[in-house]
């Protein structure tokens, strides 16, 4: 007797996760259909022009315009940015680089040389690094 093995499959919010793209701006048959683990790294290897577009000119989910500003998630909430950007508006605001980004980047760029200072520490003593959750 052989077993049958169902496909995995997500649902579309996880998909549009892993592809790094903001799920509202896919199209309609990706939104409602669940996506099989076999279909998502077809989309990775070989992605279809919307994809393409998608990850060249947004609008981003807020991990990929934290990223692109350089500055952490929370730190686009503190900002008042809560809403998917385009890349035309996350060159905008890197043009204009409003206050409100120097401090961010600036409490971004210290949590960065403290992680250092630590790993750095914990290599001396011989301690295991521990690795970061997924």
């Amino acid at each position: 007797m052989k077993s049958h093995q169902t496909p995995q499959t997500m649902k579309p919010a996880t998909a549009a996760k892993k592809l790094g793209v903001y799920l509202e701006a896919t199209p309609a048959e990706f939104q409602e259909g669940v996506v099989s683990r076999t279909e998502l790294n077809a989309l990775q290897a070989d992605p279809p022009e919307w994809l393409l577009e998608l990850r060249r000119n947004g609008p981003h989910p807020r991990p990929v315009v934290a990223a692109k500003l350089g500055v952490s998630i929370s730190g686009l909430a503190r900002a008042g940015v809560t809403e998917a950007l385009t890349t035309e508006q996350i060159d905008a605001l890197k043009e204009e680089s409003p206050e409100w980004l120097q401090r961010e980047r600036a409490t971004q760029a210290e949590v960065r040389k403290e992680a250092v200072r630590i790993k750095e520490k914990k290599a001396e003593s011989g301690e295991q690094p521990r690795r970061p959750r997924s």
